[in-house]
């Protein structure tokens, strides 16, 4: 039998020919092993083609790494501070202004990019400061979008719409309007807003009584279905110390708005019942009042109202002013004359409002001046008085005059509109109509017209402070 023989008595160059023939072979095996990917348990995987024995060509380079290039934007969303602008901003952020001037100039977008107030939100999108968006909030309802397109920056206003429902709260007080109105879950500018329709009607420091109770329809601004604030009070009812009191808003077709009672007479009056925010009446009307300086019988013909110095004090009606400056007792006083011989004064104020000189005309609840203690004066409060043809009349109970009711041809607008929002308002108030006090009427002299509770009238000439000293 013949064997190959591999021992040393071999041709010594036979051997080296096969050691050489070997040591390729595991060369490519090694090679294959390294580059060729290992299954899951470390094994090579699977030929597609079993007859294609690994030869050195079948073996496949790696493939060459990838080279991204890092261009991750960044967005910033910016709270506009006081004396903000947008140069400011984007310096402080480091943005292309090159790319500012570029929006700037797009077409109608100026005013609505540049005008800016604190507390607005600018949303910004950049790559190392290229601008790729912008957007800010230029309304409640619209935001402007500036992108960046391939042919330049575009500009686009984007709309979106509020959604206004109608809530209907009660609440009973049971110690202040803006407790109960927080325990109904109210909140406090609707309070507010409440307040101020029957202000005219209603002293809300005086006069609340545990037990009142108010019922308010007003409006809830909704958008994206998410709740932002509350409207306007479109109608509301209050019942004090047992009187009915009910209101509803109208918007006349000048755009003017105003509350009125279900017959169409104006809530609002010519005057104000308390022409400041007060803590409490220290002094009422009283013609034998003791004066507490110089302790003799002074009449007291008007009504203080202690206040923080510095409280602002508002004109109670339309008129003019026919004096300011330092009177006496008074101290810093301001006298308004209004229409139908009616005159206001406001004493022992610790300075004026900065507009207020002899001549100037002003409106209801224009800030005239502040609380003070000037002239004779033991502590910080308005002193209030309301003369008719210059006769003092007591302001916390004189008949106000009221505004002009609304006309025939707006009355049926109003009533029917003011139909269905009655209707949401408690059903045991009745016909309201029926039940709310007529509105009041100016007091002419020698006529039981000024009311019999005004108290007993004192005479002096109107606009003449100097002619009666006590009144202070």
């Amino acid at each position: 039998m013949h064997r190959n023989n591999l021992g040393p008595s071999d041709n010594p160059s036979r051997i080296k020919t096969l050691i050489a023939r070997l040591a390729g072979c595991g060369a490519v095996v090694v090679a294959a092993l390294i580059l060729s990917p290992l299954t899951h348990d470390g094994s090579q995987p699977i030929s597609a083609d079993p007859a294609t024995p690994p030869t050195a060509a079948a073996v496949v380079s790696p493939p060459a790494p990838v080279v991204q290039q890092a261009s991750m934007a960044s967005i910033v969303e910016v709270v506009i501070g006081r004396n903000d602008t947008l140069d400011a901003v984007f310096r402080r952020l480091t943005l292309n202004l090159g790319d500012l001037a570029t929006i700037r100039h797009l077409p109608g977008i100026r005013q609505s990019l540049d005008f800016l107030k604190p507390g607005d939100a600018i949303r910004v999108t950049h790559t190392a400061g290229d601008i790729q968006e912008l957007t800010r909030k230029v309304s409640e309802t619209q935001t402007l979008d500036i992108v960046r397109q391939d042919a330049g920056f575009e500009a686009k206003l984007i709309d979106n719409p509020v959604e206004t429902r109608l809530r209907t709260a009660t609440a009973t007080i049971d110690s202040s309007l803006f407790q109960a109105a927080e325990a109904a879950n109210i909140s406090d500018p609707v309070a507010l807003k409440l307040a101020n329709v029957f202000a005219w009607d209603i002293d809300f420091v005086l006069d609340i009584r545990e037990g009142d109770r108010f019922t308010a329809v007003y409006e809830q601004i909704y958008q994206d279905g998410k709740y932002l604030r509350d409207g306007e009070v479109l109608a509301a009812e209050f019942v004090n110390n047992g009187k009915l009191y009910r209101a509803v808003r109208f918007v006349s077709d000048n755009g003017n708005a105003g509350y009125y009672t279900p017959g169409g007479a104006a809530m609002r009056k010519a005057f104000l019942r308390a022409p400041l925010d007060f803590t409490r009446v220290s002094s009422a009307f009283n013609p034998h009042r003791m004066h507490p300086i110089l302790n003799t019988i002074r009449g007291h013909m008007g009504t203080d109202y202690a206040a923080p110095t510095g409280t602002p004090v508002h004109a109670a009606g339309d008129g003019h002013v026919s004096f300011a400056g330092w009177r006496g007792g008074y101290g810093n006083a301001v006298l308004l004359a209004h229409g139908g011989n009616i005159s206001t004064l406001y004493g022992h104020m610790s300075r004026f409002a900065r507009t207020i000189r002899v001549g100037t005309r002003v409106q209801q609840g224009d800030v005239i001046g502040y609380v003070g203690m000037t002239g004779l004066a033991t502590g910080p409060h308005l002193h209030y008085e309301y003369l008719m043809n210059g006769v003092h009349r007591n302001p916390q109970t004189v008949g106000l005059p009221g505004a002009e009711p609304l006309r025939a041809d707006a009355l049926q607008r109003f009533h029917a509109m003011a139909a269905p929002l009655l209707a949401s308002l408690s059903p045991q108030s009745g016909d309201a109509a029926a039940t709310l006090p007529a509105p009041a009427v100016a007091a002419v002299p020698g006529t039981a017209g000024g009311g019999a509770n005004n108290g007993p009238a004192a005479t002096a000439p109107p606009g003449d402070l100097r002619s009666n000293p006590s009144v202070y």
